[in-house]
């Protein structure tokens, strides 16, 4: 791959001595969509962790030069009495009250209201705690589209909202790559995801099983070193969607 976003090399993360993720190399390209999948406990989060600088490791990890990079977090636990507004929240980044009515549109809130230009009303002035999942991982999106990256790092984008949510927040990202030539990384467990909006797949049980388009790695092998016994249920979860 000429001139990647990212590229991986050697890649080795332990903690205590325990080796959690060993010798994983790749690379992305601007635009993509990369998936991780595997299976609990695969170190998918840890890699996350490394690509971030947030955790010691070994071996290389390199951005292109002037990459930024932004990260929408599996869910956050927000007690519902919590006493902060999502606009309160948006304020943590000091941003111009436009910036943050362009990031909700972009994210499709402007859609769902009958009349325009009363996003403080819809959004704004509620408690973030009170927001559905779908809301949330919307208002995070919006929260990490106001530094205008160029990559996401998405840590199971759908987890815990329904199947209507799951699929605007699908559509939604796949709109936001296409308009704002964002490269996608993320953390999934649903493979019927991983076929329809990856270009690639990198497979992780504490090393790499396999990586590269969907179609053509995700085989009866891979899945079973992946899931092991398991692997049946994912494949029949895929052809049944």
């Amino acid at each position: 791959m000429k001139d990647p976003l990212l590229r991986v090399t050697d890649l080795k993360v332990k903690f205590d001595h325990h080796v959690v993720l060993d010798d994983i190399n790749f690379e992305v390209g601007k635009d993509e969509t990369l998936a991780v999948i595997g299976p609990n406990g695969a170190g998918k989060t840890v890699l996350f962790r490394a690509l971030l600088g947030l955790v010691p490791y070994e071996g290389k990890v390199e951005w292109a030069k002037g990459t930024k990079i932004g990260y929408v977090p599996q869910k956050l636990s927000i007690e519902k009495d919590l006493p902060l507004t999502t606009l309160e929240f948006f304020g943590l980044k000091e941003k111009s009250r436009k910036e943050i009515d362009d990031a909700l549109a972009s994210v499709g809130f402007e859609e769902d209201k009958p009349h325009k230009g009363h996003l403080s009303q819809h959004v704004l002035n509620r408690k973030i705690g009170v927001l559905s999942g779908g809301e949330l991982q919307r208002v995070l999106i919006a929260f990490a589209l106001l530094e205008h990256p160029d990559v996401l790092l998405f840590d199971e984008p759908t987890a815990g909202v329904d199947i209507t949510a799951e699929e605007t927040i699908y559509g939604l990202l796949r709109k936001l790559q296409e308009r704002e030539n964002l490269t996608i990384i993320l953390i999934s467990h649903e493979l019927h995801v991983v076929y329809r909006y990856a270009n690639n797949v990198i497979c992780l049980n504490k090393e790499k099983i396999c990586f590269g388009p969907p179609r053509e790695v995700l085989d009866k092998e891979s899945l079973e070193k992946l899931y092991g016994h398991e692997a049946g249920v994912y494949e029949h979860h895929h052809e049944h969607k």
